[in-house]
């Protein structure tokens, strides 16, 4: 395609040559989203998710004390007080669907995806430390056997945690294979 148009001529609004701007708006557009979220958007990530989670817990009569904080670039908000164990559930699925309604929440409220996370009683801490192990013990067993290891389906806050173990030892590497809720990962000896 040719370019008849000549650069001292006015464009319309209508012409074609005022379309071919269009993406560079765009790309300033595209820029705008994919830069980093402030400190203080993430902080408002988390007094919004704070209010929300606040609500359940009215609404389901539990007592809980709720902080609200910013961690590692991610807005978090931890949920402290006895019993608390229905609303992380059987294996924390109860609190993965409560995150997911949170971050719908934040969603709702400000039009931007969120990376929120939601502890309850502090059971994502005690869960890491069990899939550290988890995570020691297969690269042991890559280690001693040669052959790949495949875990237990799990979360994506349980993969990460085993990943990030996993590769912070030499010699051994993770990747995840399946469709949730039955992906997994695989430890085996680094190429």
């Amino acid at each position: 395609m040719t370019d008849t148009s000549t650069p001292d001529s006015p464009v319309s609004a209508d012409s074609p040559s005022s379309e071919a701007s269009a993406p560079e708006e765009a790309t300033e557009e595209t820029k705008k989203s994919e830069t980093v979220t402030s400190e203080s958007d993430l902080f408002r990530q988390s007094e919004i998710a704070a209010d929300y989670v606040e609500g359940l817990l009215d609404i389901l009569d539990y007592d809980g004390d709720i902080d609200e904080l910013v961690s590692a670039g991610r807005p978090m908000v931890e949920v402290v007080g006895g019993r608390l164990q229905p609303l992380v559930g059987q294996r924390g699925a109860t609190l993965e669907a409560l995150q997911e309604l949170t971050r719908l929440a934040i969603f709702r409220a400000t039009g931007s995806p969120s990376r929120l996370l939601l502890d309850i009683g502090g059971y994502r801490a005690s869960r890491r430390k069990e899939l550290a192990a988890v995570a020691r013990n297969a690269v042991e067993k890559v280690k001693e056997h040669g052959d790949p290891v495949r875990l237990e389906p799990m979360s994506a806050f349980e993969r990460k945690c085993v990943h990030d173990v996993v590769n912070a030892i030499p010699g051994v590497q993770s990747e995840s294979e399946g469709v949730e809720p039955n992906r997994r990962i695989v430890v085996r000896a680094a190429d």
